[in-house]
């Protein structure tokens, strides 16, 4: 068994393994421990047989309420035998890859749901099976100049897949980022715990898939590792300056560049003059501080999870953690295995579920399965990609009959939270107290839904307390909550998350015409045209930008991809014309938030019971994209010539006077 140890993986980003496959214990081991539908959706690619499909397809539900005994015993053993024989070549392949209409079949049964045909481009581009041609391959496009250069902001995973785009395309790039390496959240985030809670064979690019994760929902040092592979396959780090941050860009509309100061970890700063700016800096790197009386009183170590001490030793001692978002619910079942004692102080309540399929280690069975199966990688990032995304997006849709209903915003998402509450109560059945004070009272999906398989468990240990009461101030010697009870702590943990709402950060952008984005985008209140583009600041591109969050989901490595196409594409599109900048008119600008506003008075974000952080302080969900990640996906193919305003060196027009 020496070929399945882990320490023999080799991690790259190579393709599955051609066939036939030795039929041994390894083989066998690998059918046992890999998913039973992602089998089956293997072997049906392999072989175009629709027999067993049919036959398992009224087994099948909602990938979120799908069990893993759902299928009889008999039928997932014959599913098993009927690929082994084609992985060992006793049975035959069929000729060619399977029709479009097999595969719209294959990936219904794979849901338990039908798969419309505008779903399919977008799945067959993020799953792999047809990926789009490089763009240095098209005959027709406008290459662009040698002398036309690009900024990015930024190499976290928007800044991979930026760079990625924009190197295909043939733009002559320079990167910086603020860190001394790659990776963004992963590479800040170090605190115990800190991982996905999107499964990982999805929350990757399409174009670097990886097989050698070793959970589903990985820890923060697997992630970086990917990023770093993916850096290093295309060569990123050539053409990036590290510990580098961006102080100001200033538009010349004179000269249709950017003007760029730069500042380098030494203090020294210089101004580079371009032709573009992407800012794919982000804003999960800003830690949020509570506005809590006292809180630089405390005597002991005060740890935020966004800037981790791990000289801080926590063994034997007791400590305190504010806050239970997902950092909080990653951090204290951590925390609690080596501490004497955990305070839980929980500020809001959250749905937190335990995905018995993702959330656990990869078998190394499955792994083997995933590197070496023609097709499995590509239909499992399927199946988790339609539970991640566009899958739940009937649960964030507000049934107007339900705008009274405190706890439900459709019977879809009613249904959701009846699953999630018997999940609840199946692990707090013998702690009716602690359920009592844990179980939400608004809709699910209104706030971020937190994945962990042990968090319940963790609540329920002798040496951990939670506390609800609110937290009046905080002392040298522990916290101290509005009942007058005073808990001791050695060490403060704040889990309180990010400054999300300012999401252009400390930057100072002046586009033309006296624009500052600070001053128009104020604290809290972003806007943009396809959450990329803000009028009167041609050529700068925000990625992740207002209204372009899959708050039902957990698509933003697919925001990220799709974005990177985007403004490539409007790029070439001003170069196709004869300009060297692109900006959105006025009038698109505000069509595309009137729609945008519109359709979130139709979300669960509008419903009374939300109150997360997708909204500002006067209840706008600045964050949300209120569309499906399919929809965002058509929209981002490419530009809209008439929304678009051209400059040049010469004259600025609009693309009908082109």
């Amino acid at each position: 068994m020496t070929a399945m140890d882990e320490s023999t993986v080799e991690e790259t980003l190579d393709s599955a393994r051609p066939l036939p496959l030795p039929d041994d214990e390894q083989l066998s081991r690998a059918l046992a421990d890999a998913q039973i539908l992602t089998l089956l959706l293997t072997y049906v690619h392999l072989t175009h047989d629709v027999a067993l499909l049919e036959r398992v397809a009224p087994h099948v539900r909602p990938l979120l309420m799908q069990q893993p005994d759902d299928i009889p015993a008999e039928l997932q053993d014959e599913i098993r035998g009927a690929l082994r024989e084609v992985l060992v070549g006793r049975a035959p392949c069929a000729d060619g890859p399977p029709s479009d209409e097999l595969l719209q079949q294959m990936m219904s049964v794979g849901v338990g749901e039908r798969v419309d045909d505008e779903f399919v481009p977008l799945l067959y581009d993020q799953i792999g099976l047809r990926p789009d041609p490089p763009r240095s391959t098209m005959a027709d496009r406008v290459a662009p100049p040698e002398d036309f250069t690009v900024l990015q902001i930024g190499l976290g995973l928007s800044g991979i897949a930026m760079a990625v785009e924009l190197l295909d395309a043939g733009y002559r790039t320079r990167i910086v980022e603020k860190n001394p390496d790659v990776g963004g959240t992963w590479f800040l985030n170090t605190y115990p715990g800190v991982g996905v809670d999107t499964p990982s064979h999805f929350y990757s690019f399409s174009f670097a898939q990886w097989s050698h994760w070793t959970h589903f929902k990985p820890k923060g040092d697997e992630m970086q590792r990917y990023f770093g592979a993916v850096v290093d396959r295309y060569g990123l780090r050539e053409l990036t300056s590290f510990s580098t941050t961006v102080v100001s860009c200033r538009y010349d509309a004179d000269t249709v560049k950017w003007h760029v100061v730069l500042r380098s970890a030494d203090g020294h700063t210089e101004t580079v003059v371009v032709d573009a700016i992407v800012n794919a800096g982000g804003f999960v790197h800003r830690a949020r501080r509570p506005d809590i009386v006292g809180l630089d009183d405390f005597a002991g170590p005060a740890l935020h999870t966004a800037k981790w001490d791990r000289t801080v030793a926590l063994e034997g001692r007791r400590v305190a953690v504010i806050g239970t978002g997902a950092s909080g619910v990653q951090v204290i079942p951590e925390v609690a295995k080596v501490a004497e004692h955990v305070t839980v102080f929980m500020r809001r309540k959250y749905w937190v579920l335990n995905n018995r399929e993702t959330d656990v280690a990869v078998p190394m069975g499955a792994r083997y399965a995933i590197r070496a199966f023609p097709h499995y990688r590509e239909w499992l990032r399927f199946r988790v990609y339609w539970q991640a995304g566009d899958g739940n997006y009937a649960n964030v849709l507000l049934d107007p009959a339900y705008v009274d209903n405190p706890r439900a915003a459709s019977p879809a998402n009613e249904r959701l939270r009846e699953f999630a509450v018997a999940q609840m109560r199946a692990e707090l059945d013998d702690r009716p107290d602690l359920l009592e004070q844990v179980m939400p009272g608004f809709p699910i999906f209104s706030k971020r839904i937190i994945s962990h398989p042990v968090w319940w468990q963790t609540l329920k240990r002798d040496d951990v307390r939670l506390v609800t009461a609110g937290i009046e101030r905080i002392e040298p010697t522990g916290v101290r909550t509005v009942d007058g009870e005073l808990h001791e702590a050695d060490v403060l943990v704040l889990a309180t998350g990010f400054d999300f709402a300012r999401m252009h950060g400390d930057l100072d952008v002046h586009g033309r015409d006296d624009h500052v984005l600070a001053q128009e985008w104020g604290d809290d209140d972003p806007r943009a045209y396809m959450g990329v583009l803000v009028p009167g600041y041609p050529n700068y591109f925000h990625m992740n930008g207002p209204n372009s969050g899959p708050n039902f989901a957990g698509g933003v490595n697919i925001v990220a991809e799709t974005q990177a196409h985007y403004i490539v594409a409007c790029l070439d599109h001003a170069l196709a014309n004869g300009a060297r900048a692109i900006e959105p008119s006025d009038a698109a600008f505000v069509a595309f938030n009137e729609l945008v506003d519109d359709q979130l008075t139709r979300m669960i974000w509008s419903h009374p019971g939300s109150d997360s952080y997708y909204q500002n302080r006067n209840r706008r969900p600045y964050m949300s994209w209120p569309f499906r990640l399919v929809d965002y996906w058509h929209r981002t193919r490419g530009p809209v010539a008439d929304d678009l305003v051209l400059h040049g060196s010469m004259v600025t027009r609009s693309r009908n006077e082109v």
